[in-house]
């Protein structure tokens, strides 16, 4: 269990599709959450950012997110099964490209479906900057990235840049 190293933007294991973990595996598992954990974590305490990990970033192509803001969640298998019809749009950011902003569009709210840690049956209502924290989340599991997703070719910017970007 250990910091692992994220792949960054270019790297092609990043545009893959992960597979769905069996419930046979999750004592396996539990050793890739800690590695997101710790993940996830290195990176905060470098960029003061990050709120959540999909496996993909750090080359498990399984669909698990890691997500620690008030406290650890591990989703496991997770769907977004319903979407707001407004939108918002947002500079988003990544830990695959962490010196870079992109905005895009994201629905404003999202229900979410997935199993947790013990294999039980979850769902969550999310909204505004969490409900996009999931759906960039779950991108990561289908292989797109937020700069797939730029509303425009005008819309990519460092983050040192940050004082002249408009809302």
């Amino acid at each position: 269990m250990a910091v692992q190293e994220i792949l960054l933007l270019g790297n092609p294991k990043l545009y893959e599709t992960s597979l769905s973990v069996e419930r046979g595996k999750l004592d396996l598992l539990r050793k890739v959450v800690q590695d997101l954990h710790d993940t996830l974590m290195d990176f905060r305490s470098k960029y003061g950012a990050g709120r959540a990990i999909a496996a993909p970033q750090i080359e498990v192509m399984k669909r698990v997110i890691y997500m620690h803001i008030d406290k650890p969640v591990v989703f496991i298998n997770p769907r977004i099964d319903q979407k707001s019809p407004k939108m918002i749009q947002i500079w988003d950011d990544c830990m695959s490209f962490p010196d870079l902003l992109v905005k895009v569009q994201r629905h404003k709210s999202c229900r979410i479906q997935y199993n947790d840690i013990e294999w039980k049956g979850q769902t969550m209502i999310l909204e505004g900057d969490l409900s996009e924290l999931v759906q960039h989340e779950c991108d990561h599991l289908d292989g797109v990235l937020a700069v797939s997703r730029a509303v425009d070719k005008y819309c990519f910017a460092l983050k040192s840049q940050r004082q002249y970007l408009a809302p």
